[in-house]
C-alpha cells in the first residue's frame, strides 16, 4: 500500500491534511502519543477519547521482550496495545543514539514491524546528533541512506514506510538527504535527531534543520518531526510544514511532577491554582493531586489534555488563516523561542511561496510581524502598481479632505507601506495594527514606499506625515517626495 496524503487547507507552510493508513485516515497536523509497551500511564483507549488519532510505540522494545514479541507476532500490534487505530513504530534508533548499539539489524527490525502489523514502519537509521564533525555527519548519512534503500526494497505489503532525514546541524546535508530520500520514495518523511536541540532549547537551530529538510522534499510530502513533545512549540513546527508530531513529554514530565501548559511547564509544588479546565484540573487541586494514590497518572492525563487542546488550536489557526499570529504569541513565552521566531522569518521568502494569497485579517502582533510573508509578497508585487500624474499618500484611517487635486490617492499603513486606497479593505491591507508603530515596522513601510515611488518615476508624490511620526528613513523619502506635516 502506498500512502495517500491530501492537503485540504494551508497557512504559512502549515497545512491541514488527510493521511490514509491501513487502519484509517488521520487528519493532520496531529500528535502521536508515545506508548511504552511496558508502562502505560494512560490507556490507549482513553487517549483516543481525548483526541488521539494515531499512536507511536517502539518496536525494538517489543522485539527485545519475548512476552511482548510473542503477543505481537501471534495476535498483532494492535491487540498488544489494545488500540484499533493507526500505530507507527520506531525502530530502535533512539536506543542507538543513547547506548551506541542495538541488538538487531535494519532488515530484522523492518521485517518485524511488518509482521506485527505496524501501520508505519521506520528503518534503523543513524541518528547523528548536533554539532558533530562534518566527516562523521557525512559518513553516518551515507549509512542511513543505504539502510533506507535496503528497507524500501525489503518491505512489501500494506505497511507504510518512513524515510528519516538526517544530516546533523549541517543545513546543506539536511537538504541533500531530503532529496535523496525523496528519490528513493517513502510514505512519511521524519526529520530525525532533533531531540537534543529541543532539550537544550536550541529552537533557532531547529528551524534551520526543519526548513533545510523541507527544501529538499516535495511540498506535498507528509513530514514527521521526531520528539516534538511540548505544546508551546507545536504552532512553530506546523508553520514550517510538519504534519505529524510525537510526544513522550506527557509521561516524562508527569513522572517529574511537571505540569504542562501551552506557555511552558510548571512544577506541581509551585502551583496554588490550576489554570486548566480539563477533567483532572476541574476535579483536583494541586495538593489533592500530590496527595492522591496516583499523582503521576493524573498529571499525565492533564498533560495529554493540554497537548490535544493545543494541536486543535493550531489546526483552527490554520483553518482561519492566522497561524503566524499564534506562532508569534507562543514564541513570546520563552526567549529562545523568540530567537526561533526571528529565524523562521529569515525564511519568509520560502514561506511566502506556500502561504495563501488571501485570508481574513492580518493581525499585527509585534515588530516581528514586519517580516511576515504577506509583507514580503507585497514588496514583490509592487511592480504591478502603475501610477502616473500626481499622487498623495495619506495615513490609513485618516479623514483628510481636499485631495481632489490629485490623480491618485494612496494610504500608508505599516508594516506594508503605501498602496492604492481602493485596496484598503482587501487582505492584507485590512490589517489590524496599532496607531503608533515602532521603528522596525515603520522602517519596512517607509522602505517599501520609497521603492514604490522609484518604480513610478513619472509620478509626483506627496507624503502626509503625522506629527508623531519620526524615523531616519524619512530623510531619504524627502529626497524623492514632497513631505507635508499634518495633525489629525
Amino acid at each position: 500500500m502506498s500512502s495517500s496524503f491530501e492537503i485540504l487547507k494551508r497557512c504559512a507552510s502549515g497545512r491541514i491534511g488527510k493521511l490514509t493508513t491501513p487502519h484509517g485516515v488521520v487528519e493532520t497536523p496531529t500528535v502521536m502519543p508515545v506508548i511504552n509497551p511496558n508502562i502505560r500511564l494512560v490507556s490507549p483507549s482513553k487517549m483516543k477519547d481525548m483526541g488521539a488519532e494515531i499512536l507511536i510505540t517502539n518496536s525494538y522494545i517489543i522485539y527485545r521482550s519475548k512476552k511482548l514479541a510473542d503477543h505481537a507476532l501471534t495476535r498483532g500490534l494492535h491487540s498488544l496495545l489494545e488500540y484499533d487505530g493507526p500505530i507507527m513504530t520506531d525502530s530502535g534508533s533512539f536506543q542507538l543514539s543513547v547506548y551506541g548499539e542495538v541488538e538487531v539489524t535494519n532488515e530484522q527490525i523492518i521485517d518485524f514491524q511488518h509482521k506485527i502489523g505496524s501501520d508505519i514502519a521506520v528503518p534503523l537509521d543513524i541518528p547523528t546528533p548536533p554539532d558533530v564533525s562534518r566527516d562523521r555527519a557525512e559518513e553516518e548519512l551515507e549509512i542511513t541512506t543505504e539502510r533506507l534503500k535496503n528497507a524500501r526494497n525489503h518491505l512489501s505489503g500494506s505497511t507504510l514506510l518512513a524515510g528519516p532525514i538526517q544530516g546533523s546541524t549541517y543545513r546543506d546535508l539536511r537538504t541533500e538527504a531530503a532529496k535523496k530520500v525523496s528519490e528513493i520514495g517513502f510514505d512519511i518523511y521524519p526529520i530525525g535527531a532533533v531531540v537534543p536541540l529541543m532539550e537544550s532549547y536550541r529552537y533557532a537551530d531547529l528551524v534551520d534543520v526543519i526548513v533545510s529538510s523541507k527544501m529538499g522534499l516535495n511540498p506535498s510530502s507528509p513530514v514527521h518531526l521526531f520528539g516534538a513533545g511540548h505544546p508551546m512549540m507545536f504552532s512553530l513546527a506546523v508553520a514550517m510544514g510538519c504534519d505529524l508530531l510525537d510526544s513522550a513529554a506527557y509521561a516524562l514530565y508527569a513522572k517529574d511532577e511537571r505540569y504542562i501548559t501551552p506557555h511552558g511547564t510548571f512544577h506541581l509544588s509551585g502551583l496554588k491554582y490550576l489554570p486548566c479546565s480539563c477533567p483532572v484540573c476541574q476535579s483536583y487541586t494541586p495538593d489533592e493531586i500530590r496527595n492522591s494514590d496516583d499523582p503521576v497518572t493524573l498529571l499525565a492525563e492533564h498533560n495529554l489534555y493540554t497537548t490535544f487542546e493545543e494541536i486543535r488550536r493550531v489546526k483552527q489557526a490554520v483553518y482561519d488563516g492566522n497561524l503566524l499570529e499564534l506562532v508569534e504569541m507562543r514564541c513570546r513565552s520563552h526567549p529562545r523561542l523568540l530567537e526561533a521566531l526571528e529565524r523562521i522569518y529569515s525564511y519568509s521568502d520560502w514561506l511566502e511561496i506556500y502561504d495563501p494569497i488571501s485570508k481574513s485579517t492580518f493581525f499585527y502582533c509585534g515588530p516581528e510581524s514586519a517580516k511576515r510573508p504577506e509583507v514580503i509578497r507585497f514588496s514583490k508585487r509592487m511592480e504591478r502598481l502603475n501610477i502616473d500624474g500626481s499622487a498623495i499618500i495619506r495615513p490609513a484611517g485618516s479623514n483628510i479632505k481636499n485631495t481632489s487635486d490629485f490623480d491618485h490617492m494612496l494610504e500608508f499603513k505599516p508594516p506594508f507601506g503605501a498602496y492604492p486606497v481602493e485596496l484598503g479593505e482587501v487582505y492584507p491591507f485590512n490589517a489590524e495594527s496599532p496607531s503608533v508603530h515602532g521603528p522596525e515596522s515603520l522602517g519596512v513601510a517607509l522602505e517599501n514606499t520609497i521603492r514604490l515611488i522609484k518604480l513610478n518615476p513619472d509620478a509626483e508624490f506627496t507624503f502626509m506625515k503625522p506629527d508623531h511620526m519620526e524615523h531616519p528613513i524619512l530623510e531619504k523619502l524627502s529626497s524623492i517626495a514632497n513631505i507635508v506635516n499634518f495633525s489629525q
